[in-house]
């Protein structure tokens, strides 16, 4: 290793990390413990040394250049070592066991995460895992969960999150439903099919109109809290629904409804308290999450972006 060419400092990586992790230069100051001067120098010196921006400021956010992105995916890497190491001298790494709660939802829980815990039965045999199956946010702070699987981004400094990644969505129907019909479906029959309510109908009908389908509740005369259920209803064609693309690929008698949508796609995200840092078992169980879910096949088409 040619140790001259490693001339940063940590800190001001770590500062770097933190910010880009964060968002914003106030949240990254908390969950550090630091001034928020302190840390804009920080970074900015980390700019300085390598020669590079790594923020840019649009309105009151911070957003990562394209160099940021890729110092980020480097330096996140040295932060995984340097806490390995943390833990490791406090003789903490030494016995990876213990109960460590996962929430998520149902659909989540029954057809993406039966292989990803699989494999994670080979790599840590002494962690019990349970899953909490929600569709709603489990509070982590109250430790109703050790980690949760998100489709929102958490606002509260106390948790740590990680973006897996964007997945598509579309608007899937039994096949059997679907050609009925003779012909593609299009955005004007919206008005006249069914679709199966999840949870929250005033939530979904903003989501299909996402897609611009001019629909109403009128259009939702049938669902279930139970996303495994409402998807059963789809299955067996009683109407539509959006579903992840890497959900629906499981079912061949599903397919998408419509010939003139694209997807639209959604964030992944992984969201632990601040013990990701000092437990072991939790470490074990959240990285090995984020690497199954970040392997997740997805469809050639490309999605929309839609922040939910």
């Amino acid at each position: 290793m040619n140790w001259q060419t490693i001339t940063f400092d940590w800190n001001q990586a770590r500062a770097f990390l933190v910010t880009a992790e964060e968002g914003s230069l106030s949240a990254a100051a908390r969950a550090l413990g630091l001034t928020q001067p302190t840390l804009s120098r920080q970074v900015a010196a980390l700019e300085e040394t390598l020669g590079v921006t790594l923020f840019q400021r649009v309105s009151k956010s911070l957003i990562l250049t394209e160099a940021g992105i890729e110092l980020a995916d480097h330096v996140r890497a040295m932060g995984d070592a340097a806490s390995r190491v943390s833990l490791a001298a406090s003789g903490k790494s030494q016995q990876v066991e213990g109960l460590v709660t996962v929430s998520t939802t149902d659909l989540m829980a029954a057809h993406v995460l039966p292989g990803i815990l699989r494999d994670l039965r080979k790599k840590a045999p002494g962690v019990e895992v349970k899953v909490l199956c929600t569709n709603s946010l489990s509070d982590l702070r109250r430790r109703e969960a050790d980690i949760a699987i998100r489709h929102v981004e958490p606002d509260h400094p106390d948790l740590y999150a990680r973006k897996l990644r964007s997945a598509p969505a579309r608007i899937f129907g039994a096949r059997s439903l679907v050609e009925q019909f003779g012909r593609p479906l299009t955005k004007e029959d919206a008005p006249d099919l069914d679709f199966i309510g999840f949870d929250n109908n005033e939530e979904l009908i903003g989501y299909l109109r996402v897609f611009g389908l001019k629909v109403t509740e009128v259009n939702i005369r049938l669902g279930s809290p139970s996303g495994v259920v409402a998807w059963e209803f789809v299955r067996q064609g009683l109407g539509l629904a959006i579903m992840a693309d890497e959900i629906a690929d499981r079912f061949p008698e599903v397919v998408p409804a419509f010939a003139d949508i694209e997807p639209i796609s959604f964030p992944i995200w992984l969201v632990t308290h601040r013990e990701l840092h000092t437990s072991r078992r939790i470490r074990v169980v959240f990285d090995h999450l984020a690497e199954g879910l970040l392997k997740m096949p997805l469809r050639g088409t490309p999605a929309v972006s839609v922040r939910v």
